[in-house]
Formats: structure tokens, C-alpha cells, sequence
């Protein structure tokens, strides 16, 4: 992939963050971050609702820190890819994954334990261990799932004798066990293994998760394992092991995964390069088929607004429960009222954000 192209994708990414932070309205999540968290996430939130700007108040360290993920993904492809090329194609398929996308313009957590993991990483390939605790002191308060990060450096670091690394991944691992922070186990037992699936097929783009799935499992097989990968593959495993039990929030996850797109692509193209000219033809063709798939998905992403007014049953789009209560507020305001009872969960802190408060009694 030639620079100026690279630049120009780039140029079209900020763009289509900027837009999806301004045009979407509030999400269910975001509401109830805003009125009901105290956390880092919560904070964040409010002072950027303070700001008094519209919804990309509420966005604007989201914004921040997708921006700041690209750019350490940036570095870390340089440190994997010996051709410009292969790391400009790199960070344009890591920041068109549908996760990434999303997760930019829409305030969450894993927004934020994504650069720091990407800069553990960073730090940890450039032999800078003593200023890896820091790092890790901040996920540890930032993201309570964070355990299953410390399991797999921990792990990364017994299997390589990297005693120092284990030393600290050991102690964050203990404190946090001591603490009761981690993911969340408990209910009633209950299958959610092909939901979870589904969930990183929308985090990837579909066909990007199955080669991606087959590269994790090839390198488990049969190429050497980095930090990078023990990271990814530890937190796959444990969302996929307790998937079979419960249902799990993919933000726990997530972030810790995606940083092995680098991985995948390093696997394709050493691939490619042992084949014969006459059969990178048909890998490179399949390729295409997957970029020209995660083109789409980026699409119905960034374009969801307007199939969601054209559709003959709004109902049917993904969208909807973050459409349905800005809809119906601006019909309430429409028409003089400014209370409303038949809101639910979530939805009523959609509403509250666009002054709509339940009726008094």
C-alpha cells in the first residue's frame, strides 16, 4: 500500500469518527455512564457533557484515545513489518475494524485499556521493563477485567523466564484477586458460546474473524508465540471458556484481542511468500474478498443513518435502540410535552439526556 493512499484512508477515517461522534445520538450506555458511574469512564463523561458542546462532548476522550491506538499501532507494525507498505495496510485494517470504529466514537472503557495495552506492548518489545508497572497499575485501576490481562503476561513471562515481568504481573495478579476485581462470574448457567462468536464477527468484520481465528490457532500450532500473542489468545480463551456459562461483555475482551490483527497479517504475508507465484494469485484474491467485506461493513457503519431512514421498518435496524429514544423525544418536544412513563432500563437515561423526565406522581 503506497503512502499517499495510506493518508487518504486516514483522512476518511477522521472524518467518519468525527461525523458518527456528532450525528449519533446517545447510546443507552453512554446515558447511564453519564448519570449513574463514578469511574474513570463516568468522569470522563460528565466533564465532557460540562463542556456544553452536544454529544461529542461526551465522546471527546474517546476520540482521543482511538487516535492515540492508531498511532501505537502504527509504531508497533513497524516493529513487525520490514516494508512501509505492509504497516501502512496494517493500521488501515486495524482502524477500519468495525470495533475500533465504533469504539472511537462512542464513549466505553475499552477504548481506553486499548493504548495502554498497545504501549505495555511497545515498551515490553523495546526492553523497557521498569516502565511497565506504571502501565500496568493503570489497567489495574481503569479495567476491572484486567486479570486476564496479568494471567497472560504472566504466563508470556514464566514460559520465557522473564523473572521480572512475572514478579510484577504476579503482584497485580494477587491484588486483584484479593480485591475481587475481575470478570464477573455467577447466574444461572447458560450457553451464550455461538453469541459470543457473533459478537467478535461484528468486532472484526465476519470474514476478517475466521482468518483471524485460523491465525491464532496456526500460531498456536506451529510458529513462535510473543507477548502479543499471549495477550490475544489468553483473553479469546477465557471469553470463549466462559461463554459456555454466562453471558460476558465483549468490551471485557476485546481490547486485549484486537491487538493481534498485527499477528494475523505477519502470518498472511510470510504465507504468501513461501507460495509459488501461481498460488499467491488465490490467496491474494481471497484477500481481497475479505478487505472488500470489511469495506462494506465500514460502510453500513458510517452510512446507518440513512438506511435507517429508508428502511420500511426502522424496527429492523441495528440502530434502532439508540434512534428510538431521540425520535421520540424530539416528537414529545413537538408536541409540548415534557414528561414521559412508558420508558424502560436504560432508555430512560436516553431520555433525561434530552430533558425528558418521568411525570410526577
Amino acid at each position: 500500500m503506497k503512502k499517499q493512499h495510506f493518508f487518504l484512508a486516514f483522512l476518511f477515517y477522521a472524518i467518519a469518527v468525527f461525523y458518527l461522534a456528532i450525528t449519533t445520538p446517545i447510546t443507552a450506555h453512554e446515558a447511564k455512564i453519564l448519570y449513574t458511574s463514578d469511574d474513570i469512564v463516568g468522569t470522563l463523561v460528565q466533564w465532557g457533557d460540562s463542556l456544553d458542546i452536544g454529544v461529542i462532548g461526551l465522546r471527546i476522550f474517546s476520540l482521543f484515545f482511538g487516535f492515540l491506538s492508531i498511532g501505537l499501532f502504527y509504531e508497533l507494525s513497524r516493529r513487525h513489518f520490514a516494508k512501509d507498505k505492509n504497516v501502512y495496510l496494517a493500521t488501515l485494517i486495524f482502524m477500519f475494524l468495525p470495533g475500533i470504529l465504533t469504539a472511537t466514537t462512542m464513549a466505553n472503557v475499552a477504548i481506553i485499556v486499548l493504548p495502554i495495552v498497545l504501549l505495555f506492548v511497545l515498551l515490553h518489545e523495546k526492553g523497557k521493563i521498569f516502565l511497565l508497572p506504571p502501565l500496568m497499575l493503570a489497567l489495574f485501576f481503569v479495567h476491572d477485567a484486567s486479570i486476564v490481562f496479568f494471567v497472560a503476561v504472566l504466563l508470556y513471562a514464566v514460559m520465557y523466564r522473564e523473572k521480572k515481568l512475572a514478579i510484577f504481573s504476579l503482584a497485580f495478579l494477587i491484588a486483584s484477586l484479593s480485591l475481587s476485581k475481575g470478570v464477573e462470574i455467577g447466574g444461572v448457567p447458560s450457553g451464550h458460546f455461538v453469541e459470543v462468536f457473533g459478537l467478535y464477527a461484528t468486532v472484526f468484520s465476519p470474514l476478517l474473524f475466521i482468518y483471524f481465528f485460523y491465525a491464532m490457532y496456526r500460531i498456536l500450532l506451529r510458529e513462535k508465540k510473543g507477548l502479543i500473542w499471549y495477550i490475544s489468545f489468553t483473553a479469546m480463551a477465557f471469553s470463549l471458556l466462559l461463554s459456555i456459562r454466562q453471558k460476558i461483555h465483549i468490551t471485557d475482551f476485546a481490547p486485549y484481542v484486537m491487538i493481534a490483527v498485527v499477528l494475523m497479517l505477519k502470518l498472511f504475508n510470510n504465507t504468501i511468500g513461501v507460495r509459488l507465484p501461481e498460488f499467491q494469485k488465490r490467496y491474494k484474491r481471497g484477500f481481497i474478498v475479505v478487505i472488500s467485506f470489511l469495506a462494506l461493513t465500514v460502510f453500513l457503519i458510517v452510512g446507518h443513518k440513512l438506511l435507517y431512514m429508508v428502511l420500511d421498518d426502522p424496527r429492523k435496524h441495528f440502530v434502532h435502540r439508540i434512534y428510538k429514544p431521540y425520535l421520540l423525544a424530539n416528537e414529545l418536544k413537538s408536541e409540548g410535552i415534557e414528561c414521559y412513563d412508558g420508558a424502560h432500563g436504560r432508555e430512560r437515561y436516553q431520555l433525561r439526556y434530552y430533558n425528558i423526565l418521568p411525570c410526577p406522581e
